[in-house]
C-alpha cells in the first residue's frame, strides 16, 4: 500500500529533489531570503526548518561528538560545507530562543516571462520578530460589545426617539 508517500515531488526524480532542495537551502543559508516559485518555497520550508533544528540541536550539545554527528547529518543533506559551516557557527545562535517556524513565505506575482508560475519569496527569520499574533476566542466578547453599544452607559442619556404626533381631539379630516 501506498499510505503516506505523498510528498511535494516537484515533478522530477528523488535524485533530483534532493539536489533541488539541497541547493536552495545553500543559497538561503547564504542570502537569508531567495524569491523561488511557490511551490518549491513550500518543499524548501520542511527541509530547511529541520536542518536548522539539527543546527540549535548541535550548539545546545553538551559532548562535541553530538555536534559532529548532527553537523555531518546535515551536511548529508545540504552538501554546502560553506553554507553548513556558516548555520551552525553563525546562525545557529540567532534561531536558539526561537521555538519554531524559522522560515517566511511571501506570495509574489506571477512570473511573466514563460509559464506564468507563482512566485515566492521565502526567508529565514529570527527570533526578534515576534510574528503574528494569536486570535483568541472571539464569540463572547463580540456579543457584549455588540450589547453595549446598543444600551447606552449608566451616565449618558438616551438619545430623543421621534414619536408619532397624536390627533388632537377637534382635528378630524374626515
Amino acid at each position: 500500500m501506498r499510505h503516506q508517500k505523498h510528498r511535494l515531488s516537484l515533478g522530477v526524480t528523488r535524485e533530483h529533489r534532493a539536489a533541488l532542495l539541497s541547493n536552495l537551502a545553500a543559497a538561503l543559508i547564504h542570502h537569508g531570503r531567495i524569491e523561488t516559485t511557490l511551490v518549491k518555497a513550500r518543499a524548501l520550508r520542511p527541509f530547511i526548518e529541520k536542518v536548522i533544528t539539527k543546527a540549535k540541536r548541535a550548539a545546545a550539545a553538551t559532548e562535541k561528538k553530538d555536534a559532529i554527528h548532527l553537523r555531518r547529518h546535515a551536511l548529508r543533506q545540504v552538501r554546502d560545507e560553506d553554507a553548513i559551516t556558516l548555520l551552525f557557527n553563525e546562525k545557529a545562535a540567532q534561531f536558539a530562543k526561537r521555538p519554531g517556524g524559522y522560515t517566511r513565505i511571501y506570495k509574489l506575482a506571477p512570473r511573466r516571462v514563460g509559464d506564468a508560475a507563482e512566485m515566492a519569496l521565502i526567508e529565514l527569520i529570527g527570533a526578534e520578530d515576534p510574528g503574528y499574533k494569536k486570535r483568541g476566542k472571539r464569540g463572547p466578547a463580540k456579543k457584549t460589545e455588540q450589547v453595549s453599544e446598543a444600551t447606552p452607559a449608566a451616565g449618558e442619556a438616551a438619545a430623543p426617539t421621534p414619536e408619532k404626533p397624536t390627533p388632537a381631539a377637534g382635528d378630524s379630516k374626515a
